[in-house]
């Protein structure tokens, strides 16, 4: 019986043997996988981080424009519609949602926070007092840079957004220079339209 088996099985044609992949193998290929993946995740990361600095810089142009001395030089009926061009263009602007996450562990949320919270205090002063407001700022912002600035640093603030991480630190950054701009902006929109309300002494022919 066992004979006739075995007979059987050698009439039937030759052994057909299937080479199978490794375990090895799989896990290298999956990896291969995973470290593509990997790069694609950070471009889509970076392309939306890049997206999203754009749509503050296209609003932070629209408002200096709005504020800015040309604006106050033309007549009223242009400027009506210009504002109107511009508030259209931001509102356009606003309805493109933007958001990428940043994973924290919870010394960094405590960071984010601090120094989230340091930088709204400092704002609800600047219209109190903007020039010192814009020192402050400065100080805030020379805490983020690397290189030496020619300011003083808030060591404080300084060791609390090194506690942040790294993409909080460059929004940070970001806002803070965008702070500093604007006042500066301000500040040099204050004097024209200051220097607008005297007299020339030269045109009075004073010395």
């Amino acid at each position: 019986m066992a004979q006739a088996k075995i007979h059987s099985k050698m009439t039937d044609g030759p052994c057909k043997f299937s080479r199978t992949m490794s375990m090895a193998d799989r896990s290298g290929r999956l990896l291969e996988h995973l470290d593509q993946l990997e790069i694609r995740v950070e471009a889509l990361r970076e392309t939306a981080s890049a997206m999203e600095q754009e749509r503050e810089c296209i609003l932070e142009m629209l408002q200096s424009i709005q504020n800015s001395q040309e604006m106050r030089n033309i007549c009223a009926g242009e400027r009506e519609e210009l504002d109107l061009t511009a508030d259209r263009l931001m509102g356009r602007t606003l309805s493109v949602e933007i958001s990428v996450g940043t994973i924290r562990n919870s010394q960094q949320e405590e960071a984010l926070r601090n120094a989230t919270s340091i930088i709204d205090e400092m704002v609800k002063k600047l219209l109190d007092d903007m020039a010192s407001g814009r020192q402050r700022l400065q100080a805030l912002l020379a805490a983020c840079v690397t290189e030496a600035p020619p300011v003083a640093i808030d060591q404080k603030f300084q060791a609390i957004v090194i506690s942040c991480a790294l993409e909080d630190q460059k929004k940070i950054k970001r806002r803070l220079e965008t702070l500093v701009r604007n006042v500066e902006n301000a500040e040099k929109n204050i004097k024209i339209m200051d220097n607008q309300k005297l007299d020339d002494p030269k045109a009075n022919g004073c010395q």
